[in-house]
């Protein structure tokens, strides 16, 4: 079997459906062996080495191997599930072969943007790996970044491992009671730390000139409010694996981000809090970065609003300013 040819056996993610997804059946991530597209555009809301001067090419995939039930791209992650239980009209994206995939590749390089984006395809990684593949001969040559929930399978990584520089996995938790509640996967702390020192070994931190992440990994960790402690387990993890002074297979940076908001995912009573961050966390989350040492990196400033909730309804499904639209499901 080809290593683009893993759809027949699915065991992709650490989930192990054991699916023939080529033949049309659905793992836990909701999908076939297509690749299913909401969204493609200029993103500005990226950390500084993401998105440099020319913005961040986002690619928004359909599906997800984890499904958080404050996911808030519940629309994506969560929404063949809602359309077949008729909590939603329709799903918001549609199928792209390798050719489109390729084209929007290109046009999102054309438009200026640093690297190409995808967001949350773990579940497509051979068909997302052989569009790379067919953007490179094509003309691609900005970087390729791997933006993943962390619960990353050993053979997605080998898959990936010619065609992705940037790897910027999540690091939710390291609780399994945490990961269990939050996201049905007890086993996600021990496969997201095992595939975050994979991809380190893979791809040493590089940055150009103009501080534009060109290969390496960058970790982010999304605050849950009330669960501080959740974070600073994360944080000590960090500390003793990826600082600049540790004794592991590479440097990475970390990015601390404040945005959860409440998504009220239809047809859905998830137990989930109810409110943002607030300031004592955030301020005590920035004295836990100070006691572990941790200075390579960055930590994203509240906010009071929904501005991070997009809706891919919408031609743009973020704010103006925060993205420009280059490709849409609807067109």
């Amino acid at each position: 079997m080809s290593r683009h040819g893993k759809y027949e056996n699915c065991l992709l993610c650490p989930r192990n459906c054991g699916v023939n997804r080529k033949a049309g059946q659905r793992g836990y991530c909701g999908e076939t062996a297509e690749l299913r597209i909401a969204f493609a555009g200029i993103h500005y809301g990226e950390e500084p080495p993401l998105k440099g001067s020319g913005g961040s090419g986002t690619i928004f995939a359909a599906g997800c191997n984890l499904g958080c039930i404050f996911c808030q791209c519940f629309q994506l992650s969560h929404g063949r599930q809602l359309f077949e239980k008729k909590h939603v009209s329709h799903e918001t994206c549609r199928v792209v072969d390798t050719g489109e995939f390729a084209e929007i590749c290109l046009a999102l390089q054309n438009e200026g943007a640093e690297n190409i984006n995808i967001v949350t395809g773990s579940h497509a990684a051979p068909v997302i790996a052989r569009g790379f593949e067919a953007a490179r001969k094509q003309g691609l040559v900005i970087p390729a970044l791997w933006n993943s929930s962390g619960y990353d399978g050993a053979e997605t990584l080998e898959i990936l491992r010619d065609f992705v520089d940037v790897y910027m996995p999540d690091l939710k938790t390291l609780d399994p009671l945490i990961a269990a509640k939050f996201s049905n996967a007890p086993d996600y702390p021990e496969h997201a730390t095992a595939a975050i020192l994979k991809m380190m070994e893979f791809r040493k931190l590089h940055l150009d000139s103009n501080g534009v992440m060109l290969s390496g990994v960058m970790i982010r960790h999304l605050i849950i409010p009330g669960f501080l402690e959740n974070t600073r387990q994360v944080l000590r993890w960090f500390a003793e694996n990826c600082n600049d002074n540790a004794n592991c297979h590479g440097r990475a940076l970390l990015s601390v981000m404040t945005q959860y908001t409440p998504a009220y995912i239809p047809g859905t009573k998830a137990p989930v809090p109810d409110r943002v961050v607030s300031e004592q966390e955030y301020e005590a989350v920035l004295s836990m970065l100070d006691e572990f040492g941790i200075v390579d990196g960055f930590c994203q400033e509240l906010a009071s609003d929904a501005i991070w909730l997009p809706d891919f309804d919408r031609p743009n499904p973020f704010p103006p300013g925060i993205s420009e639209p280059t490709w849409h499901w609807r067109a």
